[in-house]
Order: C-alpha cells, then structure tokens, then sequence
C-alpha cells in the first residue's frame, strides 16, 4: 500500500516559503532580486538576481527528509536543462544576456530537525553551466 502524499497545496506553500527564505538570504548576501518565479513555456526560475554585473539564476531546492537524495542530487540533468532553457528566454527578452556575464547557483535547503523554522543551507554557486 502506498504512503499517501501530502496535498499539493502544502507543498507549494513549502517551496514558496523556501523561496522567500532564499531570496532573503541571498539578499543579505549582497545579490540584488530581478525576478522571481519567472515561467516560460519550458520552465521556471526560482529566482534571477544580480551579483555585481552577473546575473545570477538560482534554483531553490527543499528536503525536509534528509532519508532521500540530497536537495543537490535532485537537480537532475533535465531539470538544468529546464532551468537553461528558460534563462535563455529570459535573456532574450530581456536583452541584458549582451550586458552581463550569467551563472546558475543553486540553494539546497534542509529543515533543521531541531527546529521547524530553520534551514541548513548550502549555497552551490556555479552550480551547472551551459552544454
């Protein structure tokens, strides 16, 4: 018998709160928000923010059950695809892929079993490239 899932809504209000937290984290880190939640037909970014001239397009990835593959381990070769496929349409609409060198970061977080409200954290900057 299957272990029922958690409702999806419950999920996405996780992500989202990962997200925030991120963004914010980040931002204390001295990057600065462009965009968040940017979709496109063939994906989403979590977030694109600015570190001095480069652009920086972050995925954000939450394990709350560290008995599984890690938060990096799950930023599978498709998902950067994804992830690339929709940078290239930022940067196309955009205009900026001209103006600024661009980097793809990844925040893998993990609930601190200790507390509910914290995270372990782990910044992988240059997390992937471009093919």
């Amino acid at each position: 018998m299957r272990k029922p899932q958690e409702p999806t809504s419950s999920k996405n209000s996780l992500g989202r709160e990962a997200e925030r937290w991120s963004r914010h984290y980040l931002e204390q880190h001295g990057l600065r928000t462009m965009e968040a939640n940017y979709r496109t037909p063939r994906g989403e970014i979590d977030l694109i923010m600015l570190e001095g001239n480069t652009l920086v397009f972050v995925e954000v990835r939450l394990r709350s059950n560290p008995g599984y593959a890690s938060a990096a381990q799950s930023i599978t070769h498709a998902k950067q695809q994804r992830i690339i496929a929709s940078a290239e349409h930022y940067l196309q609409a955009t205009k900026l892929g001209d103006k600024h060198p661009c980097r793809f970061d990844a925040v893998c977080l993990t609930k601190d079993q200790g507390n509910t409200k914290a995270y372990q954290v782990e910044w992988l900057r240059d997390a992937f490239s471009l093919p």
